[in-house]
């Protein structure tokens, strides 16, 4: 296997406001290092925490997205500046259905179809609704809606 690039250190301000979205602009000279692709896989590490995410393109800015998630287990805010360094994530992304999605799944294969061509964010995201659901009655309307919508080509209602 072939190592990838260098990971890049750089400093940034966490642009966005306290209760808003957040997200650190990256220098293209950065992007550029990682490689050829404008919207890389990458690891992210800054203030002693570490988490996956992708470049995406915002404003003709090269932009990582902090969820308030990541900025409590950081312990950075809106403001902040940071030391940040993005190294290029070669591992697949995969996300592991929980076993009542994975059994529904299994008698649909359209509905598995349709999930495995999901984007990994859009899976992991499938399944936190599920997991978060605190009655089993809302947990088997998220699943049943899913299904229909994964059923109907991917798309959710």
């Amino acid at each position: 296997m072939t190592p990838g690039p260098l990971p890049q250190t750089f400093t940034a301000r966490l642009t966005g406001e306290a209760t808003g979205p957040t997200g650190i602009v990256v220098p293209p000279e950065v992007i550029a290092a990682l490689g050829p692709k404008k919207t890389p896989a990458v690891w992210v590490s800054c203030s002693g925490h570490q988490y996956r995410s992708t470049v995406a393109v915002r404003g003709g800015r090269f932009m990582i997205p902090v969820s308030a998630a990541e900025r409590t287990a950081a312990g950075v805010k809106a403001g902040d500046t940071l030391e940040v360094t993005l190294t290029l994530d070669l591992e697949p992304r995969t996300v592991a259905p929980p076993a009542d999605l994975e059994a529904a799944l299994a008698a649909r294969p359209e509905a598995r179809t349709a999930f495995m061509l999901l984007a990994p964010s859009k899976q992991k995201e499938l399944v936190r609704q599920l997991e978060e659901a605190k009655m089993p009655d809302t947990r088997a309307r998220r699943l049943q809606k899913w299904l229909t919508a994964l059923g109907a080509g991917g798309q959710e209602s």
